[in-house]
């Protein structure tokens, strides 16, 4: 077995918390409303769009036109869009740490829009330890789309083999395999902790 040499983390859900529930229990009066809008109105497949480089402005703009009488709160979701980060995951900054001190190389493979990451970007110190980050919004494309991995391992200049990527999304997961990276399913820090310490890197068992 090639020897882990390098870590790519996702980013929302991973490390950073990113909920559209944060903002959206603001402006209903239930979690039902908050809810049902984000099920039939802003959905995950919309913001993907955003997140694989569509404009703000254009994804608005198709709401706008299929749901009129939603207004405020389609033009809350970007305009008010920093109300969705709820923080760090607790944890994972640890891991990250722990393994650039030990010499591990860490990287962030992410799908983010490329007009709300610079939001968050000097917010995390976190966000800094990384060696590489690369975006979807920036190239066109989104996990898991064979094509963002690839441009990442381009980046990144290391062979698939030698690094691990973490993600909490199952199909994302399975897009770094279908790729020939090594990818763990991402459930908590504890959990990752124990992961990576069975692929053989450098962690603390108990920090």
């Amino acid at each position: 077995m090639t020897r882990i040499k390098g870590v790519i983390f996702d980013l929302g859900g991973v490390v950073v918390e990113w909920d559209p529930m944060l903002l959206y229990r603001k402006l209903f009066r239930d979690e039902g409303g908050a809810a049902d809008f984000l099920a039939r109105i802003g959905t995950p497949e919309w913001n993907e769009k955003q997140d694989a480089g569509r404009t703000l402005a254009d994804g608005t703009a198709e709401l706008l036109a299929r749901f009129p009488g939603w207004e405020k709160e389609i033009h809350a979701y970007y305009g008010r869009w920093i109300e969705m980060i709820g923080g760090l995951v607790p944890g994972t900054g640890a891991v990250i740490r722990e393994l650039k001190a030990a010499g591990v190389h860490v990287f962030a493979l992410s799908n983010w829009s490329r007009e709300t990451f610079p939001q968050v970007a000097d917010r995390f110190e976190e966000l800094r330890l990384f060696e590489q980050i690369v975006l979807s919004g920036y190239h066109g494309c989104a996990k898991p789309d064979a094509r963002l991995y690839r441009i990442a391992l381009e980046r990144f200049a290391m062979p698939a083999q030698s690094l691990v990527f973490v993600d909490d999304s199952p199909r994302n997961v399975a897009g770094a395999e279908a790729a020939g990276i090594r990818a763990l399913l991402f459930t908590g820090a504890d959990k990752l902790r124990s992961d990576l310490c069975a692929l053989g890197l450098p962690l603390a068992h108990d920090p």
